[in-house]
Formats: structure tokens, sequence, C-alpha cells
């Protein structure tokens, strides 16, 4: 408190702050506005054709359940950006879908109309070489005595043949003139925002079709988050790359977002459009800022 003013609670991961509300009652005001969702509402957000679908998924680490009956649907081309407080299962998605947790119950399909490929049980080098399906992890996951040009050749590690990986490798140089000025460089000395764009760049040799993305403003300044949110609209708006994405900053999220789904405790609890959920004035007080 200061000037005599009073304590404000402004909400969770956003906004000027005075007093911070705990992730503990951040999770109870937001299961109190939950509201029911039904599998139609999904599909409708999805345009009814979903490229994505999660089916009543149980998933966790060892025997901890996390997700509780999740269903989820993404379109092709089309984003979807995870928000709720620490612990509601945001990157237990992503990790269920890519194969680094354990999977209870339920199914992951990957694909278009009748042509789907159930990913539920294929390991996460079959659900990049098969389903197309990429993991960008969060900061801190290139090899920093590596050059860019060698980080990126492991991103190919799948590839038949390393002259493929190198030769897709020369696509993205042709992409981002800015990594292919440091190709030669060791990824340590990369500044913050050049990493970021490394580590998406590397999942992008194996071409993927659906991008699995955690927290891409974490650790970055604000002019770094804004040229990756850049990066990622382009490779949506015009690659035709489907993003699923979990950010702590909520209101970038949902501002680059087609959908978005608020999540608490393993279940969804809010689903709408991110300019619907960015208006709602009880997502806005509890992970908005206001």
């Amino acid at each position: 408190m200061t000037n005599g003013k009073e304590k404000g609670i402004r909400g969770y991961h956003g906004g000027e702050v005075d007093a911070v509300i705990s992730v503990d009652e951040v999770e109870r005001q937001a299961a109190a506005i939950a509201e029911e969702i039904s599998i139609e509402q999904l599909d409708e957000l999805a345009g009814g054709d979903p490229f994505v679908s999660i089916e009543n998924l149980r998933a966790g680490y060892g025997q901890m359940e996390i997700l509780h009956e999740i269903n989820l649907r993404v379109a092709r081309k089309q984003s979807l950006c995870l928000i709720g407080p620490n612990g509601a299962g945001k990157s237990t998605i992503l990790h269920a879908i890519f194969g680094f947790n354990n999977i209870f119950s339920g199914r992951i399909l990957i694909g278009d109309g009748e042509d789907k490929l159930d990913v539920t049980t294929l390991t996460p080098s079959e659900k990049l070489s098969r389903a197309g399906i990429a993991y960008i992890l969060q900061d801190k996951s290139i090899f920093p005595g590596m050059t860019v040009e060698e980080n990126l050749w492991m991103g190919g590690f799948l590839k038949d043949q390393p002259a493929q990986a190198k030769r897709a490798a020369e696509v993205v140089f042709d992409k981002y003139p800015r990594l292919a000025q440091r190709r030669k460089h060791q990824a340590k000395v990369l500044s913050g925002g050049e990493r970021r764009l490394l580590e998406i760049s590397r999942a992008l040799v194996m071409n993927p079709e659906l991008l699995l993305v955690d927290e891409p403003s974490i650790g970055l300044e604000p002019r770094f988050i804004d040229m990756v949110f850049e990066i990622l609209d382009d490779l949506q708006r015009n690659e035709g790359k489907t993003i699923i994405m979990v950010e702590q900053n909520a209101k970038k999220g949902l501002e680059f977002a087609d959908i978005g789904y608020v999540l608490v405790s393993g279940q969804v609890a809010i689903a709408g459009k991110g300019d619907d959920l960015l208006a709602n004035p009880k997502v806005g007080e509890l992970f908005l800022g206001g």
C-alpha cells in the first residue's frame, strides 16, 4: 500500500499489480465461473471439422492423474491458446499430445474428415514423423555449444539422410536471414529473441503440420515477445500450421489465438473465441489484470 491507497487485486499473470491473487484463490474463483461445455460447442469453435481431437483424455505423471476427461478440438490452420493458473494442466495437455506423460484413457486423433490417425500410443518420434507433430519446448532447449547451423541439423534427426536435414536447414535460413547471418556462431552467443527463433526454426526442419508451443514469451524482453508472435502468426496464416499454445501472458496469447480454453484443475472451465475471452470481464479479472 502506497500513498494511503488501498491494495488492489488485479489478477493472475497480467497487468500492474499492488497485490497478486494466490494460485489457490485464482483456481477457486475460476472454478466458480466455469461453464458447462459441450462437444458441440468445441466442434463449432473448430469450424465443425477438427484437425486435432482429444476425446475424454485422462493423463498425468506416474500414477497421478492431472487431466480429467479433457476434450479439445482445433481445426487445421487454427490456433488455440490454453490459459489458467499454475498446475491447471496446460502443459500436461501438450505433453500428452506429444507423448511425454502417461495416458490412462481417452484418445488423441490427428487428421481431416474421416482420415484421422489415432496417435494416442505413438512415441514422440513416431508422432513427429507420421503425424507431423512438433513440440517447441520452453526456453533453454537449444544446444549452446553447437553452432546455429548444427542446431538446425539436429532438428532433422529423423530425416533419412543427413543431406535432407541440411537442405531443410537452408530453407529455414532463406526464410530467416537473421539466423543465416549467425549460422556459424555458437548458439550460446545469441540474444534471447534469437534463441527463441532458433528453437522455433529447429522444429520447422521436419516441416510439421501441428506445432505445440510451450510458453513462447517466457524470459523474453517485450520487443522479442512481439517478434516471436509475429513469427507464429506467419507460420499459421502463411504456411498453414496448426498451433496449440500454452502462454503465461494470457492477454498476448488470446490476442494471437483464434480460440482459447481456460483450464482449472485438469478440466476445461471456459472455451471461446480468443476475442470473446478477452472481452469476458470474469476472465479479465482473473487472468488479464483488469
